[in-house]
């Protein structure tokens, strides 16, 4: 059965991301739908979900997600752990299942793949954005797949981004890029990302998935010379 809170709110339409506990929190995605409460819940594979009443502002729904924020960390920690990987030595890598290297841990692996990719992602981004970073951090990150502080300019990435396809990697730098722009997740926001970032709904979804069934889907094994850097 799937984790649930409900409260009662207001109206309004369109869809955003919001974050729980501020820009450095858990990630939710926001749907404006047809109902009476707000229904915010956590998905199979520690992805979240809320759904608005169609007049309910965005200002509402962020005092919602952070007041909750404690039960909603909590949630997705249960989900993350009941995620339980095959034992056949494969893992997903930039959108494809490849045999990890004896006596190398994912994480390890993912580290070494991002260190190598990113430098490329964020020079094009930032030139599209025409904005610069003072500095990237790679992270092992749970909940979150990047955050940004505006006022230093420094930006962090979820080393775990690499186990995506590609594109997932490009729509998260921009992301974060474009808080260097705009703080808030406001219509100005999403208008800068999408310069840098048109489908960003693409993205999105792929993030929600578990990474290995991304990968079992796009692509067959293939053999990790082919797919591995360095």
């Amino acid at each position: 059965m799937r984790a649930r809170y409900n409260a009662r709110m207001t109206r309004r339409t369109t869809t955003r991301i919001l974050f729980a506990g501020g820009p450095d929190g858990i990630p939710v995605e926001v749907e404006r739908k047809r109902v009476r409460r707000l229904n915010l819940r956590v998905r199979a594979d520690g992805s979240t979900h809320l759904s608005v009443p169609a007049r309910c502002t965005l200002a509402e729904a962020q005092r919602f997600l952070d007041a909750h924020e404690a039960w909603l960390r909590d949630h997705v920690r249960r989900r993350e752990a009941h995620v339980v990987e095959p034992d056949d030595g494969l893992v997903p890598l930039w959108g494809a299942l490849v045999p990890l290297p004896v006596g190398t841990a994912p994480d390890e692996l993912y580290r070494a793949e991002l260190s190598a990719r990113l430098p490329e992602v964020v020079a094009r981004m930032e030139a599209v954005l025409g904005v610069r970073a003072a500095g990237w951090q790679l992270r092992a990150m749970s909940t979150r797949w990047g955050s940004c502080t505006p006022r230093t300019a420094r930006i962090r990435i979820n080393v775990r981004l690499a186990a995506y396809p590609p594109a997932c990697l490009d729509y998260v730098v921009a992301h974060e890029l474009t808080h260097l722009l705009e703080p808030s997740h406001n219509e100005r926001f999403h208008a800068l990302l999408t310069r840098a970032y048109p489908d960003e709904r693409a993205a999105r979804a792929l993030l929600r998935r578990p990474a290995r069934a991304v990968a079992a889907d796009l692509s067959p094994i293939v053999n990790a010379a082919e797919t591995i850097s360095g």
